[in-house]
């Protein structure tokens, strides 16, 4: 067995599992948010019991639509957060971060280990070794009442890491290329592990923004396994680091994916950094190395977005927000914010984004006429300074030209 398949056993209580077997298997994390929280939290109601499998096993996340901007939203955010005291679940609120980036610094779940949370980028846990599986709001009711979910084995397909990424090529590059591989549909309902040698030169964060849209690529888990070659697998994908180069998901798809030099020019009217795909501190380290020395051009607008309170946090401490702020950007309290689409930094039809989000479907951070790019923090923020894109490998002195 690969993997992903010894650790599903394991959470069946089988010895041995195959592709397409269902099994049933018990859980180690269930999470929600105050989108898809409130749904589960009615459907839970509805089951007609009086607990959760486990109080300390179940987390909710208010991040979505905080602050408020709605009077709706403000009423689901009640609604989680009156299921949280009534059932005793751990609930985070108050700006404290994105879903996904809290739970991997509040409840950092040990390799191998089941999360489910009813939102489609919880395979990010891939990127620390858990098995991430985004569900809808019923099955995560039933998983909060019972502890357990039934599942399919999926097929899986390894994509083997060698060699080290280029200067100026990062984690993003990397997985916006290899959807432009896979396609947006071309591992749907399969598992993605990785592994090889070059794993080594990935961090956690790096490992993270990649599982983080392993979904964009169809796939239900992605995971972080080992540098030996995998076993079990349907297809093996051996992917030379070196080779990566600076990459963007052009309008409308994540899978439109070009390096960035052969769009480079593109005008630019509004940069994001942020999001649970790229709101971490190493990002930020990626933009402040840009911002320290730049300002945001007259005709940009740059939100800033970090992806919890920690990042926030180590990010005053380092002089992060300061050089930030004077180099005309924004900085927005943490949580998914322009991502979402829902409110802070919404695009108009005339804007053209550059964002180091997951998703640039008509329509994702605001009007449908809205072109968004989707890059990493670097050519984000190479982007912000420059007023239009640009390839960060052809900038040798970092001057805006």
């Amino acid at each position: 067995m690969n993997i992903v398949e010894k650790y599903l056993a394991r959470a069946a209580g089988l010895a041995q599992v195959s592709p397409g077997q269902d099994i049933r298997c018990k859980v180690d994390l269930v999470i929600a948010h105050d989108v898809t929280g409130p749904m589960a939290a009615q459907q839970f109601e509805k089951i007609g019991i009086d607990k959760v499998f486990d109080p300390n096993k179940v987390v909710i996340v208010v991040d979505h639509i905080y602050p408020a901007a709605t009077v709706q939203a403000r009423k689901m955010q009640l609604i989680v957060k009156d299921f949280a005291k009534k059932y005793g679940v751990t609930l985070y609120d108050k700006g404290q971060g994105v879903i996904h980036q809290v739970i991997s610094e509040n409840h950092g779940q040990k390799p191998g280990t089941l999360i489910i949370g009813a939102d489609s980028h919880t395979c990010t846990a891939g990127g620390y070794g858990a098995l991430g599986i985004g569900v809808g709001s019923t099955e995560l009711a039933a998983a909060m009442a019972t502890g357990t979910i039934d599942l399919e084995v999926p097929e899986v397909v390894e994509v083997y890491l060698t060699g080290s990424l280029a200067a100026f090529v990062t984690a993003k590059d990397l997985i916006l290329t290899l959807i432009r591989h896979f396609g947006t549909d071309g591992l749907t309902d399969k598992a993605v592990i990785f592994s090889g040698p070059g794993i080594a030169d990935l961090s956690k964060d790096e490992r993270m923004t990649i599982c983080n849209m392993g979904i964009e690529m169809g796939a239900t888990i992605s995971c972080f396994a080992t540098e030996e070659k995998a076993v079990n697998v349907s297809e093996t994908l051996t992917v030379e680091l070196a080779n990566i180069v600076p990459s963007a998901a052009c309008p409308f798809s994540p899978g439109n994916v070009k390096p960035v030099k052969e769009i480079e020019g593109i005008a630019v009217t509004q940069v994001v950094v942020g999001s649970c795909t790229n709101g971490r501190l190493s990002d930020m380290e990626q933009v402040v190395s840009i911002l320290k020395n730049h300002n945001v051009h007259a005709d940009v607008n740059m939100l800033v977005v970090p992806a919890s309170q920690n990042v926030y946090d180590a990010m005053e401490e380092r002089g992060y927000c300061k050089i930030i702020r004077n180099a005309g950007a924004a900085l927005i309290s943490p949580g998914c914010g322009p991502c979402f689409g829902a409110h802070l930094g919404l695009a108009a039809e005339d804007d053209v984004v550059v964002s180091t989000t997951n998703r640039n479907f008509p329509g994702r951070m605001g009007s449908r006429q809205a072109q968004v790019y989707l890059a990493s923090p670097l050519t984000a923020a190479l982007a912000a300074v420059h007023g239009r894109l640009v390839d960060p490998q052809g900038i040798q002195s970092w001057e805006v030209k």
